[in-house]
Order: structure tokens, then sequence, then C-alpha cells
């Protein structure tokens, strides 16, 4: 069996583990306090980071690579598209969201509210809570834009561009981060890839100390 090492809120965690349940790949899932440096888990991923997924003899990490990996491997669902551009695509808005997203959104919302106090790193710094709120509401436009335009992300299939952004709303919406009026195309997008099967573990999800709202679980908010 599969083994992950994650964080129940890093949505890079949760990018992989919905390709897992999407592919019906049965893994292990260990919490990892990476935070601590610990000796072992530094042997499996010296850069310090999660997720890291132990899979067929291999010891693999950084999220995105991981996803394409098992894409490759385990074909069915397709989570890539076939064409050159239209992988493209999907490649440019998981990057979007790994990178400008998360540093813009979820690094300034997740991690003062929530990673600063289990880390023990102090108080939440009320001028990145602000800019990250001011932030959200820009990425949330334009997700809404790309779905005036598609059925979903990145085309007219569900693809690893999807998984990329529902990863990063799930674990904001744990803490009612996200304003699910602002737009009905985005609302209706994540209500649709909520319903899931994938996504069960991901709503089963209880971080100790921070209870997720009661919408949080709802398939229909």
């Amino acid at each position: 069996m599969a083994r992950l090492y994650h964080v129940p809120l890093s949505p890079f965690c949760r990018k992989v583990r919905l390709v897992l349940a999407e592919k019906r790949i049965e893994c292990e899932l260990v919490e990892e306090r990476y935070w601590e440096r610990d000796a072992d888990f530094l042997r499996r991923n010296p850069g310090g980071k999660v997720p890291v997924l132990r899979i067929d003899g291999q010891t693999m990490a950084e999220s995105a690579a991981i996803c394409e990996y098992l894409d490759e491997r385990h074909p069915e669902p397709p989570l890539m598209p076939k064409g050159a551009e239209a992988r493209y695509e999907v490649r440019r808005l998981v990057g979007w969201f790994d990178d400008k997203f998360h540093h813009e959104v979820t690094a300034r919302l997740l991690y003062e509210r929530v990673n600063k106090k289990i880390m023990k790193q102090g108080f939440p710094d009320s001028r990145n809570v602000k800019d990250g709120a001011r932030a959200i509401k820009f990425h949330l436009d334009y997700m809404a834009w790309l779905l005036d335009h598609r059925r979903w992300l990145a085309g007219d299939a569900m693809t690893m561009a999807d998984f990329a952004a529902a990863a990063h709303l799930s674990a904001l919406d744990y803490i009612s981060d996200v304003d699910w009026h602002r737009s009905e195309a985005v609302k209706d997008w994540y209500a649709k890839i909520k319903s899931r099967p994938a996504f069960r573990g991901i709503l089963a999800d209880q971080v100790p100390g921070f209870p997720p709202p009661a919408h949080y679980a709802d398939l229909d908010f």
C-alpha cells in the first residue's frame, strides 16, 4: 500500500490526496510535523516539505511531480488532457494556484491563522490577513471568468487544475475564508467537485483546536 506523509490542511498534500482517491489508489495517511525537522523525515525528503509519497518502491516529493507521475502510471480516469496546448493550460493553472494563489492568499490566511498557532510561532500578522482577504477576491473573479468560458477551469473536462484549485479553496473553506456568494459559477464548480467520491476524505478532516464550519462538509453548502 502507498503511504503519504502529509499535513491535513496543506493544499499541496490535499491535491495529492485527491489524485490518489480519484485513481482509487489505496494509501495510508501519516501526519508529519515537518516543522520539527525530524531526522527520519529529512531522510525521506531533505527539502523538509510535505507531501512525501512512498509508492512503487520509491519515495517522492513535490506535489506537482507526484500528481503527474500518478496520472501517467494510472491513466484512468485521466487528469491531464492529450493535446500539448491543453496540457500546457492545465500546468499553467496548477502553477497559478500553487505559486501565485498560494503566496497571495493561502500563506496569508491559512498559514497566519492556523499554521502559526500549531507551530507555536506567535500570533497572526493582521496586515498579512487583510492582504490575503483582499487578494482572494481577485482570484475568485479570475476563476469566475474562466468558468464563464469553460465547463471546468482548464477546459471541457475536469483536470489536475481543478484539483489544485479545490485543494487550496477547501483548506481555506475549513477556516471560513472563502466568500461563496461572490460568484455563483465558482460556487457551482466547487459544489460539483466537492460532491465527488474523491473528496470524502478531505471533508472528513478534523484539526484539533480548529473545528470546521457547519457548511464545510455539506455537499449543498
